[in-house]
């Protein structure tokens, strides 16, 4: 009880929030709500639905190139890239070669598509390419996706200011949402990038001030590097194409490579912004711009995880309980390391939380498009007014937002939630990638076919993920961790209650289970297409030159015969023939 009493104290002790932190966190969220009051009140436009959702589509490119970045970079990525180098590695640094990669392709084969057509959102494109059907499952997808993701992303740094404050999060996570539901939802696009701007400063100077800080605590670079060294965490890239290791530089490029076509790409969230510049030019640009931010923040997160190992190197807080979970580590090496500087873990929690908001307010600006295009403007008898859709996108903001403040709670009190959510976004992202993938390049896939890949691919990966998830959470299934030390602690633990227990012999899950997760994303859309083009086949294939080349990459243009007919009036070959017009009634 004393060895409790001791980790508790210590604990604790480290928990030193003082006014200025606080005020340096008050004064993220205030900015954040005047940006939200002047866009909405006082800055010329906002009158109608392109202003509110798309800014225009006259924003500038360095503003929606940060805003790009704060949306993909999520409090999970701050907190849970340094958790997985201090755990694993930094193996899964590798895929960035992919990301690269990946962005490069989509920028030139894929966005100009969407560019050309001007579409409010990606799942009209749907429609034109396909029929009403296709458009509706890939808006319901999103709009599930979403639901089940942004709570986590709230959840994981409200964790971390209950680590360095003590804070209830039924109090924090509430009044945080509150002010990001507001300005999301008076002042539109401009105000969640302009928001996202701020947010992105704020999450570098964090990541950087701890990184700095706590590489001059340890005694400098060199012996970070030597502590990873020495310990395994920095290794060079495993060449192996073993698809059941978890971590291979093949597997997380190629995770990298079509996760990031669906995350970067085929995702309303972050193809809103690109439409939002008036240009392909500038749109590209932004990509680069987008990809340069996000390595720079990933390269440090991965040092941040290094730097925890050479400060915890022979006393790993997981294993005394000092951390209560692993996600909690970089929290806590945050107050070891600033928490007498009054202002900087202010700074910190501001950062990780600022994270968390640009991906919320960015998902709730989406969110109102896709309710406004996709479910409500197809289903209404009439042409709507501006004062309508005026108020029903505001109205979406605050419904989703407080729906999603809701499901914190319920994530909080489940906690296998946390990685029931991870699953379903690697469920749902292949399939989603093989519609626009069929869409965009495969001009013989019509609707009925791919609504039955996606279908198909939908069940495979949910009997494949899920079974995964369940091996591990019976103990068949585990990954091996890197040693950590707890030989020369300064306090006393629970000996007892920090030695692992071995594993029982239980019988290994069947092969299929054992797949690397960075696959995921590859084998729902391999598993999508192989089903999708015989039963397009098999339903009067439609024709390329019956289609608008308009609605396909640059790179397979010249396999269809320009035709004259708008889009939304093209056979496109589902239910034996009709038209896009006539299927959709």
């Amino acid at each position: 009880m004393a060895a409790d009493a001791d980790v508790a104290s210590m604990g604790l002790a480290l928990q030193h929030f003082s006014w200025p932190d606080y005020l340096v966190f008050v004064a993220m969220l205030a900015l954040c709500a005047v940006i939200g009051v002047y866009f909405g009140y006082l800055a010329p436009g906002q009158r109608d639905e392109d202003e509110y959702l798309m800014g225009g589509r006259q924003m500038k490119t360095l503003p929606i190139s940060l805003s790009l970045v704060a949306s993909y970079i999520s409090g999970i990525t701050l907190i849970g890239m340094p958790t997985e180098v201090y755990i694993y590695g930094i193996q899964f640094l590798y895929g960035i070669i992919g990301m690269a990669l990946c962005l490069t392709f989509f920028a030139w084969a894929i966005l100009p598509v969407f560019h050309e057509l001007q579409v409010m959102t990606l799942y009209q494109y749907l429609q034109m390419r396909f029929d009403r059907r296709v458009r509706l499952a890939g808006s319901v997808l999103f709009t599930i996706s979403l639901i089940t993701w942004l709570p986590v992303v709230i959840y994981v740094p409200a964790l971390s200011f209950n680590q360095v404050t003590g804070t209830n999060i039924h109090f924090v996570t509430p009044a945080v949402c509150t002010v990001c539901v507001f300005y999301t939802c008076v002042g539109g696009m401009k105000a969640v990038v302009w928001t996202d701007v701020v947010q992105t400063v704020s999450m570098m100077s964090c990541i950087l001030l701890v990184a700095i800080k706590g590489t001059m605590d340890v005694g400098g670079f060199g012996v970070v590097m030597e502590h990873g060294l020495q310990s395994g965490r920095i290794e060079q890239p495993v060449m192996q194409a073993d698809p059941f290791l978890r971590h291979t530089a093949w597997a997380c490029a190629m995770g990298s490579f079509f996760h990031g076509l669906v995350s970067c790409g085929m995702s309303q969230s972050m193809t809103q912004r690109y439409l939002a510049l008036p240009t392909l030019a500038k749109a590209r640009r932004s990509v680069f711009y987008f990809l340069v931010g996000c390595w720079m923040l990933m390269i440090v997160c991965c040092y941040c995880g290094l730097l925890i190992h050479a400060t915890y190197h022979d006393c790993d807080p997981v294993t005394t309980k000092l951390a209560r979970a692993k996600d909690q580590v970089l929290p806590l090496l945050v107050m070891d390391t600033l928490g007498t500087y009054p202002g900087l873990p202010g700074l910190f929690v501001a950062g990780v939380f600022s994270a968390a908001l640009s991906s919320l307010s960015t998902g709730l600006n989406s969110m109102a498009a896709v309710v406004v295009e996709d479910f409500w403007r197809p289903l209404a008898s009439g042409p709507l007014s501006e004062a309508a859709v005026h108020i029903v996108m505001r109205v979406v903001v605050v419904v989703f937002g407080a729906l999603c403040v809701g499901l914190v709670f319920v994530v909080e009190h489940l906690g296998a939630v946390l990685q029931l959510s991870a699953s379903l976004n690697s469920i749902s992202s292949g399939p989603v990638l093989a519609v626009f993938v069929a869409g965009v390049f495969l001009p013989w896939v019509n609707a009925t076919g791919c609504l039955a890949g996606a279908a198909a691919g939908l069940s495979f990966m949910a009997w494949m993920v899920l079974g995964a998830q369940h091996a591990i959470a019976h103990g068949r299934l585990s990954f091996p961790e890197l040693p950590r030390s707890v030989d020369n602690c300064s306090y006393a633990f629970n000996a007892t209650a920090a030695s692992v227990l071995p594993l029982a012999d239980l019988e290994p899950p069947m092969g299929l289970f054992r797949v690397s997760y960075q696959l995921y994303p590859f084998l729902g859309m391999f598993v999508s297409l192989v089903v999708s083009l015989p039963v397009s086949l098999l339903c009067r294939p439609s024709s390329p030159p019956a289609q608008d080349p308009r609605l396909f990459s640059p790179l397979v243009r010249g396999l269809v015969k320009p035709a004259a007919a708008a889009p939304e009036k093209m056979y496109n070959g589902n239910n034996c023939g009709k038209t896009l017009k006539e299927s959709s009634l």
